[in-house]
């Protein structure tokens, strides 16, 4: 049976298991990671890990660094990302590891930043990524069932999981040997298909978690929303509110993890923006380590861009952008600046959870507090007081003190006395996104070159019916060429010019541009929930051969589900309808295909391939399967760059021959919106003049207002209220005493530009009950006249102020004394005068 039989893997890794439970879990040993029902305990310290997830082919190697230092800065002490098979095997026994696949210098420059990592193997992943990492080619494998108790499928996994891992063993990036891998995954939320797989799903488990710690056991091994976990893993949670839903480890001595603390929610083409505040995100978090949770991690921290082909289907090129840090890598406030203090306000309770004893105490019918007090060390105690209430705010009695505690927020107290942080009160600063217009159509000179639209002689690969299109594409374009031909009489065509026969074409999915005899009939399309679709068109036969040719298109293979190797998709059946001969039903008719478009075959989105056809000079006809060029400089800065593609429909883009992903604009959500209107340019794919930018248009769209833009975030903002607590950076730990860092706990809101850059402008200042968010403030019915000239006086010039918030520095005015006043202030930032 070989190597490869699962059995004799279950054989052997059996004997291994109870040695690899005692070494590797066991707290107290001199193993530099272990862990217990506590928390991981990492070279001797237990440890509040705060993780991010950022995905290495998601961004650049040239942004690693500054996404690191911009993590660190928001407290985060843990990296976190998948290995993505199909991106390094796409062709079997075919690896590549280069450019921002280079797995191997991301780790390297994460521990550079003392960064740790959490690697999560799969080699199952879903991340709303192609087929979930796994390459196409085994779907091809024979007798394969992908994540099943199955022979041919363990093989490779195991088979690709030890590569892996010895790829990690070589460069020395575990932690036991000096790197910052301190903890593996294997699977990922195979909960959710388990029972699919009845007793083999069982098995399977069984065996991934036995297979994963015989290759590798000096770090602990998770697996993630998978109920009673073998005993040699932990069992994590996923989601918005692990707290509430997570019902606890399936073993003593198991820490509580959450592997996946959804900062937002990815988004499908079709889409309206994805929300989730700063407030929840920090309620949900809190509510996680007072119950006992130790290990966090953000999915996504960095959502990054979709670059190419890599996502699944009908997922938009830009990823989490609602995440901490936004698509192009700008700290997004509040919600980067309010986990950053939660960071800190748990950090300094990190002693007191610990080494105290957890207590709780009902205060009220909807407010109790959660303590951890080390009996007989008052220095040693630290406080949760959760309001589980969602719209009522109260004051209660906490230790002989009153506690304010707005609605559904939780405060904590790191000494037990003291409020350094609540969930629901952001002190932290907002900031609004800038995308600023560089280059427009008069300066973009437009180009095009229109794909031959071939007929069924033309094409290579014959059949009686159309051709299932994921296994006649086998992932390497998003496009097939359909095309058959019909020779109607004039007897058969309809008498009067008004009655038109239908042209009707049921399709799996995903999309579809149709035309008969080289003119366009029509684009259809379905949508992430229903991919199937029907396209019905009048059209205009003539007697004698009509062609019909057919783009079939997908967006990706499906993520996540059982029996993913069984997806199909593409055009299904083809009739004629309102012939005076009734019905011509067409789909078994011969049909000629060919994979790809003959633009990617002669690569026309590189210097070299363009200058291989004939272009023409743009006239606005927005013809469809039309490719477009054009020339631009690189605008100066380090700002990061974007292009806007609002008037085109759907397709592709390219910027010096690098993909920057799908596009499509012509799917309008509810809102009456494209889901994306802009997309990233990295600056690593720029030089300084002539940057090609090459687009195929799919469907028709005109790249006339096609614009590039620089993007900021110098837009920012304060709201904070006179009662609000302190920061939390206004505080330390010295000598096991909680002390206050500044002269006056209560040291005022505070607004910083990025780096480099200074306050330009007050563009809105109101100390009173100032309404709006940032970039939308207005004027309440109470406001001191004299807030523009103090705000100004303490802030223009500077890169970072401080602005009082007593009542006494914006002098007289006051038109509503008993009303709590809110000073609200918007900068506009830029670089000094004279700055190059």
């Amino acid at each position: 049976m070989g190597l490869h039989s699962p059995n004799i893997l279950l054989t052997l890794t059996a004997a291994l298991l109870a040695t690899s439970l005692v070494a590797v879990h066991a707290a107290g040993t001199d193993r530099p990671i272990s862990y217990d029902e506590r928390s991981m305990i990492i070279n001797g310290k237990r440890e509040l890990v705060f993780s991010g997830s950022i995905h290495y082919p998601r961004t650049q190697p040239q942004m690693w660094p500054e996404l690191f230092e911009r993590a660190k800065a928001g407290g985060i002490n843990c990296i976190q990302t998948y290995v993505f098979w199909n991106y390094h095997e796409p062709i079997q026994d075919q690896f590549q590891f280069e450019g921002n696949g280079d797995i191997i210098k991301f780790f390297k420059v994460a521990h550079q930043h003392n960064l740790w990592v959490s690697l999560r193997v799969g080699p199952y992943i879903a991340a709303e990524w192609n087929q979930g990492g796994f390459p196409y080619w085994l779907r091809e494998i024979p007798n394969i069932s992908f994540r099943n108790y199955n022979e041919p499928f363990m093989f490779h996994m195991k088979q690709f999981t030890e590569m892996v891992l010895n790829m990690m063993k070589k460069e020395k990036l575990f932690a036991p040997q000096g790197g910052p891998i301190i903890l593996l995954q294997i699977e990922n939320e195979y909960g959710a298909v388990q029972a699919t797989y009845r007793e083999d799903g069982a098995k399977y488990i069984q065996w991934a978690a036995q297979m994963a710690t015989s290759l590798y056991n000096e770090v602990p091994w998770v697996m993630c929303k998978q109920p009673n976990a073998p005993p040699e893993v932990i069992e994590t949670c996923n989601g918005r509110h692990c707290a509430d839903t997570f019902k606890g480890t399936n073993g003593p001595n198991k820490p509580m993890m959450w592997s996946e603390n959804w900062t937002a929610q990815y988004r499908a083409f079709g889409d309206p923006p994805s929300q989730r505040s700063a407030e929840d995100i920090a309620f949900s978090v809190a509510n996680f380590v007072a119950k006992g949770g130790s290990f966090v991690n953000y999915y996504m921290y960095y959502g990054g861009t979709n670059y190419g082909r890599i996502s699944s289907s009908f997922v938009t090129t830009r990823y989490y952008d609602e995440a901490p840090l936004d698509e192009f890598g700008l700290p997004r406030d509040p919600k980067f600046g309010h986990l950053r203090d939660l960071h800190r306000a748990l950090k300094l309770s990190k002693k007191a959870l610990f080494k105290g004893k957890m207590s709780e105490e009902k205060i009220s019918e909807v407010v109790r507090a959660v303590v951890y007090e080390k009996p007989g060390d008052a220095n040693t105690c630290a406080a949760f007081v959760i309001n589980n209430n969602t719209k009522i705010p109260t004051t209660v009695k906490f230790r002989g003190a009153d506690l304010y505690v707005p609605a559904k927020s939780i405060s904590i107290l790191p000494d037990c006395k003291r409020v350094v942080f609540n969930t629901d009160t952001v002190v932290a600063q907002h900031s609004s996104r800038n995308f600023v217009t560089v280059n427009t159509d008069f300066n973009l000179d437009w180009e095009f070159y229109r794909e031959p639209v071939p007929t069924i002689d033309a094409l290579p690969i014959k059949n009686q019916f159309p051709l299932e299109l994921y296994s006649l594409t086998k992932d390497a374009s998003d496009y097939a060429w359909y095309s058959t031909s019909v020779n109607l009489d004039r007897r058969d065509l309809p008498m009067r010019p008004d009655m038109l026969p239908i042209m009707q074409i049921q399709n799996n999915g995903h999309a579809m541009v149709s035309f008969l005899n080289g003119e366009l009939v029509g684009f259809a399309h379905g949508k992430l929930d229903a991919k199937q679709f029907t396209q019905e068109s009048p059209v205009n036969l003539r007697p004698g051969i009509n062609h019909i040719s057919l783009l079939g298109m997908t967006l990706g293979i499906q993520n996540s589900g059982a029996h993913m190797e069984k997806r199909w998709t593409g055009p299904d059946t083809l009739v004629i309808k309102g012939l005076n001969t009734g019905t011509l039903d067409l789909t078994q008719n011969n049909w000629g295909h060919q994979v790809g478009v003959g633009g990617e075959k002669l690569q026309l989105f590189t210097e070299e391939g363009a200058a291989r056809v004939k272009w023409t000079a743009d006239t606005g006809l927005g013809t469809p399967v039309t490719w477009y060029k054009a020339y631009f400089d690189t605008p100066p800065g380090n700002d990061p760059l974007a292009i806007t593609m609002d008037s085109m429909q759907k397709g592709q883009c390219w910027i010096n021959g690098n993909s920057i992903g799908r596009y499509w604009a012509s799917f309008i959500t509810p809102l009456g919106k494209p889901s994306q209107s802009e997309y990233h340019i990295p600056r690593a794919f720029l030089k300084p003049e002539k940057n090609l930018v090459v687009i195929f248009e799919e469907a028709g769209g005109i790249p006339h207002n096609i614009t590039i833009l620089t993007v900021n975030r110098d837009t920012i903002c304060t709201l904070v209220s006179e009662v609000t607590p302190p920061s939390v950076l206004s505080f330390e730990r010295k000598e096991n005493q909680l002390r206050s860092i500044v002269d006056g706990v209560k040291d005022g809101a505070q607004l910083q530009c990025p780096a480099g850059k200074v306050i330009e402008k007050v563009e809105f200042a109101s100390f009173g009950d100032p309404i709006g968010a940032c970039g939308m403030y207005s004027l309440g019915k109470c406001h001191y006249p004299n807030t523009q000239i103090v705000v100004e006086e303490h802030c223009m010039g500077k890169n970072n102020c401080t602005i009082p918030l007593s009542r006494e520095a914006f002098g007289n005015g006051d038109s509503c004394p008993e009303t709590f006043k809110v000073l609200a202030a918007q900068v506009k930032c830029s670089f000094a005068a004279g700055t190059p």
